[in-house]
């Protein structure tokens, strides 16, 4: 006999759904009825993780290496994520800030856990990357989304801080490049941010986990700036191994300890098998592989972005990173969902709606994710204009 349950908690009601996996999964059912859907709205890059990591991990569980590792990570992964640093960035990291992580999810629930009481908020850029907010109200805070779109970079700046900082207030979080708009920050951009959250006894939380994947020279890490910026990264998307699961996060030496005593409390530790693999990530070969695919996107994307602006979206700026456009799409559509439905289910074309990213104006963005090969986004394109045609008649 079927009985409810009663006691869920109420901070559960206030997660939304994340639209982009609806719509990927009405996609997924449209193909096993045989049609060919060109996916632009999942963030998981098409390329297959490089040979030399997963030789690596199967190398690991042929090995037996399937026991836990120490909370914090395998000692030479974190050796070799802080000499990349040192090479990359030239940024002097010690391997003890380093923490490996189930996920970039699981290093940004650390880091609002480290920074956050309940009842605390934190600022975001709106849009933004929706499960920053859900993260943020499932450890009782709550997020204050700072709408973005027309200033003039299109990011979170010193001057939204300072204006919107309240007694509650403890942080702000922005992601470099960002997602959905592809947005970086400059050395001296994130040090005017961290200044600001100092200057009001806060901290700054800086997501990389697009870093790698980004088309302008000399892209800044926070951890060149300060010690006392806690950052986030990823094995997801440059190194291409989304279903590893396996993030990392630098954390003040302060907060070491405390950030050892919560992996070992939430997490035990990351994936064994994933962490070993992750030891090729950084070996030249694999790099010239990736540096191979970095261009590749940016090669899309010099495609994409004039041709959607041609068929009258209106891109929120030209992306220097990730693999993202978010364009304002209210010159043909009243409502961004019902286009992103009406692309799917009759052009078997899937693009996300800004439901997914913003409160602002959610109605009138989409995102379009170039995470698909050149000839497929040739077909996309052709779809939206035969929409265009279809609509027009």
């Amino acid at each position: 006999m079927r009985q409810d349950l009663k006691n869920i908690s109420a901070r559960v009601s206030s997660i939304a759904p994340f639209h982009v996996m609806r719509l990927l999964e009405r996609a997924k059912q449209l193909e096993s009825q045989g049609h060919q859907v060109i996916h632009m709205e999942v963030g998981e890059p098409d390329f297959q993780t490089p040979a030399p990591i997963v030789d690596a991990g199967i190398a690991a569980l042929k090995g037996g290496q399937t026991f836990y590792t120490p909370a914090p990570g395998l000692p030479e992964l974190r050796q070799q994520i802080a000499a990349f640093y040192l090479e990359r960035y030239q940024a002097t990291v010690v391997p003890e800030r380093i923490f490996v992580t189930p996920g970039a999810s699981g290093a940004l629930l650390l880091a609002l856990s480290l920074t956050m009481d309940a009842g605390q908020e934190v600022l975001l850029p709106d849009p933004g990357y929706p499960c920053n907010k859900h993260f943020i109200e499932l450890l009782s805070g709550s997020a204050r989304a700072i709408s973005i779109a027309n200033h003039p970079k299109k990011k979170l700046m010193p001057e939204h801080i300072r204006s919107h900082w309240r007694n509650n207030t403890c942080a702000a979080l922005v992601a470099s490049p960002a997602n959905p708009t592809g947005t970086t920050y400059s050395v001296q951009e994130i040090t005017d941010l961290h200044l600001a959250c100092r200057e009001n006894g806060g901290v700054l939380l800086l997501d990389e986990i697009y870093h790698g994947l980004d088309y302008e020279d000399n892209i800044s890490s926070a951890c060149q700036v300060s010690d006392d910026i806690i950052v986030v990264n990823s094995f997801s998307k440059y190194f291409g191994m989304t279903g590893w699961r396996l993030g990392w996060l630098v954390v003040p030496e302060t907060l070491c300890e405390m950030t050892n005593r919560l992996m070992q409390n939430i997490f035990i530790a990351a994936s064994t098998p994933a962490q070993y693999a992750a030891l090729s990530a950084f070996q030249p070969d694999t790099i010239k592989v990736l540096e191979q695919r970095r261009r590749c996107f940016q090669q899309r994307r010099d495609y994409l972005l004039p041709q959607i602006t041609e068929l009258g979206f209106k891109p929120l700026g030209t992306p220097s990173g990730a693999f993202y456009l978010y364009a304002d799409c209210s010159d043909l559509a009243d409502n961004s969902y019902s286009l992103c439905e009406t692309l799917l289910e009759k052009y078997h074309l899937a693009i996300t709606p800004g439901a997914d990213f913003e409160t602002t104006s959610p109605e009138k963005f989409v995102r379009f994710a170039y995470t698909t090969d050149m000839d497929k986004l040739k077909i996309a394109v052709e779809r939206i204009r035969q929409w265009k045609r279809d609509t027009s008649e």
